[in-house]
């Protein structure tokens, strides 16, 4: 079972309380939300959303005790306004996203996500959509998929992958994970440290096929909108794009007083206002870092709604 990042942390800073109201909206396999439940008993109730049918099934087995305080709807996180107003939390205590993808879904090879095992070119996180990481890497264009790879995943490498890319679909398309892999090492020379040279690559497919950055800009403004006066937001990120992304997304809101010429202040942001919990963010201990290894570069980012 996957064991949650910042499980302590995201509970203290979202300060969990008996009967609150709360969201998961990125739920997974449920161990955020059990922490939820456990935290806000007896009377606390939990809504947890999945875009991941997969995900949805585990969670609902591992919560099946607290089904009466506790429900899950697949989703994406973009929808989290529609879904939580129909099931009356459009006022909440917190709402939290934890922007990894879950080791079952590294781990199982048909899934796509892994150049560590042979398996289909999809990376899908909702299987109904149809846009898959093949459809990425064999029709788009040259110039779009370099801007991915450089864009998403960082890629100093990223003109010289996509011109190897070209020039082997061009011959016959590419079907699997580890095919792809292969290309990637071989454009840029080989393995020369610890990090497989096609993960950042990997990396930036995922966050287009599922269309992530674009998401998580949709998704944390409208947690923003659903908390009440002195509810919280907390925002797990595992790379500097999301972070960066974030740290934007929640200063605007944090804002800043500006002196006006004829004396007094104004305050400067978008609305809803609200405070940084912490300035810095959050980061794994070494001792969950040694226990979790997928922990490592995991931030956690939390605001709490305000009066202007």
């Amino acid at each position: 079972m996957h064991e949650p990042v910042l499980r302590e942390e995201s509970m203290e800073t979202l300060a969990v309380r008996e009967g609150g109201q709360y969201i998961d909206a990125t739920v997974g396999d449920g161990g955020h939300a059990l922490a939820f439940l456990a935290e806000s008993a007896p009377s606390g109730r939990v809504l947890g959303l999945d875009r991941d049918a997969d995900a949805l099934t585990v969670a609902r087995e591992r919560l099946a005790t607290w089904s009466n305080r506790c429900s899950l709807v697949q989703a994406n996180f973009d929808e989290i306004d529609e879904v939580a107003t129909e099931l009356g939390f459009d006022e909440v205590d917190g709402v939290l996203f934890d922007f990894g993808v879950r080791s079952d879904q590294l781990d199982r090879a048909e899934r796509g996500f892994s150049f560590m095992r042979s398996g289909p070119l999809d990376m899908r996180m909702d299987q109904r959509q149809t846009l898959t990481a093949a459809d990425v890497v064999n029709e788009y264009e040259e110039q779009m998929l370099s801007d991915i790879f450089w864009r998403w995943g960082e890629e100093r490498a990223a003109r010289r992958i996509t011109q190897a890319i070209v020039a082997r679909r061009s011959e016959r398309p590419f079907t699997t994970t580890d095919d792809l892999a292969a290309v990637i090492e071989k454009a840029v020379g080989g393995r020369r440290g610890r990090i497989h040279p096609a993960t950042r690559c990997f990396m930036a497919l995922r966050i287009e096929v599922n269309s992530e950055l674009d998401a998580i800009r949709q998704g944390v403004e409208k947690a923003l909108g659903l908390v009440k006066l002195g509810g919280r937001v907390a925002v797990m990120t595992y790379h500097s794009g999301e972070d960066r992304l974030v740290k934007r997304l929640l200063g605007a809101h944090v804002g800043r007083w500006e002196s006006l010429q004829a004396g007094g202040q104004e305050w400067i942001g978008d609305l809803p206002r609200c405070v940084w919990v912490q300035k810095k963010p959050i980061c794994p201990s070494a001792e969950e870092m040694k226990k979790n290894v997928r922990a490592r570069s995991a931030k956690l980012r939390v605001v709490e709604r305000t009066e202007i």
